[in-house]
């Protein structure tokens, strides 16, 4: 555990970025690998299949994640002003939250799969092994929430290293199941999901094993879990907001696919095996907006408002300088890039264009990403979902669909909707970030110099 509420903010911010930094490319790596496997070894339609399933996976789970994200925030606040009575509550409650919430989205996400590749207008050819891949992935969700749920526990307290030891061993045996079962076994997509299943069951009870032999406060017992309705409350009120707007940006997602798909299978491959790269790209932008999401959090539980603005200022410059090489890379190799996951000329093409485009603008991301991590972790999410639900769905996909009917655009036009959209977004963000409500929205409030609970 580190208490983030003194030192040098941008050394801090570094330091407790850069193991979430390490497990995101640990994270990305397997997904990568997952595709490279995919499309060498089954073809551009199982890797079209994969590609697909994942956004309609965010899609599923991501108001879970929302919540949970809130979770965190309560968390980091009540560990910043030293209530660790509160904290084992709020990660009891966490728990019990997940463990119901992921049994009800595996088997609602299962039954709706079907009707859901109706709806993206999805190439009834991959309809199958989409589904096959969906239907598996979404029978282990409950060790995805466990995982994710601790690992955000843990980054709330300030420790982002453990959660990176765990991530790096599932990843490791991901992508060693991934070349037994298809290149040797040959069970296709089915083998990639199991693959994923089995990682993260191992890495989830690994977990459990481990803090529960060591760490002093996360502890996990089915028999003493309890369930404390005023702190759900609490982290309802800042997660609900996260997790409709992760639902919206994942539906969006899936609204952005159902664009691409009218253009066959050779854009979805690409638009798939792109976004892998692009995701990679991204990781660094997310993980430091994590970090100083945690930061601000410690700092607004332990009343030191006045570390936040130093924070974001040391953030915004690490992640621009990041962005800016990032984005250089991108740009210059992005059709070698392609080529790890086919050999199809046109979706090398068709993706090499789409990361030309994307990467010029990761510094918009950047922005973007960081500010709304500010909002977030003063416990300020309901105005940052308007903004988000605005600069996706009034922007980015009407921009998408009308110039991807343009003739002389094509495709092109919903590559040129995403840089647009960050724009909107970094325009709001900082506008509501200037105004300064975020910095009375904090779970513990303070009188008289004393940490109260609300």
């Amino acid at each position: 555990m580190k208490d983030l509420s003194y030192g040098n903010e941008g050394r801090l911010i570094l330091k407790f970025a850069i193991p979430m930094l390490l497990g995101n490319v640990f994270q990305q790596m397997y997904n990568i690998v997952d595709s490279v496997v995919v499309g060498k070894y089954i073809g551009k339609g199982a890797l079209a299949a994969v590609g697909t399933s994942g956004p309609i996976i965010f899609l599923l789970v991501s108001f879970i994640i929302g919540i949970t994200m809130g979770f965190t925030v309560v968390v980091s606040q009540y560990f910043g002003a030293k209530q660790l009575d509160n904290v084992k509550k709020a990660i009891n409650t966490l728990y019990v939250f997940t463990f119901f919430t992921s049994i009800v989205v595996s088997v609602g996400g299962i039954m709706l799969s079907s009707w859901i590749f109706k709806i993206i207008d999805l190439d009834p050819a991959i309809v199958p092994d989409a589904k096959l891949f969906l239907s598996i992935f979404l029978a282990g969700l409950i060790f995805l929430f466990g995982y994710n749920g601790t690992s955000a526990i843990l980054r709330g307290l300030g420790d982002s290293k453990t959660p990176l030891y765990f991530l790096i061993g599932s990843v490791g045996l991901n992508i060693i199941l991934d070349l037994i079962f298809v290149p040797i076994f040959h069970w296709g997509v089915a083998g990639v999901a199991i693959a994923t299943v089995i990682s993260e069951a191992c890495a989830f009870i690994a977990q459990i094993v481990y803090l529960n032999r060591y760490h002093k406060v996360v502890k996990f017992s089915f028999k003493d879990l309890t369930f404390d309705r005023e702190i759900f409350k609490k982290s309802m009120r800042i997660g609900l907001p996260t997790g409709f707007q992760q639902t919206f940006v994942a539906a969006g997602m899936v609204a952005l696919y159902w664009i691409v798909n009218k253009f066959g299978i050779d854009a979805n491959a690409a638009y798939s095996a792109a976004g892998r790269i692009d995701s990679f790209a991204s990781m660094p932008a997310m993980s430091f907006a994590v970090a100083l999401s945690t930061f601000v959090g410690q700092n607004m539980g332990a009343n030191r408002p006045d570390r936040v603005k130093a924070g974001l200022r040391a953030t915004l410059i690490m992640t621009s300088f990041i962005s800016l090489i990032v984005s250089l890379v991108t740009v210059l190799f992005g059709r070698f890039l392609m080529r790890m996951f086919t050999n199809d000329p046109v979706v090398i093409a068709m993706g090499g264009d789409y990361l030309r485009i994307i990467g010029s603008f990761y510094i918009l991301f950047s922005l973007m990403f960081v500010i709304n991590g500010v909002l977030r972790g003063a416990g300020d999410t309901l105005i940052p979902m308007f903004i988000s639900l605005f600069s996706l769905w009034l922007v980015r996909i009407p921009v998408a669909y009308f110039l991807a009917n343009n003739p002389a655009i094509g495709v092109h036009g919903i590559w040129w909707s995403i840089p647009i959209g960050w724009f909107s977004g970094v325009v709001l963000y900082f506008g509501y970030y200037r105004m300064g409500y975020w910095k009375k929205k904090a779970v513990v409030k303070y009188g008289s110099g004393q940490a109260k609970e609300t």
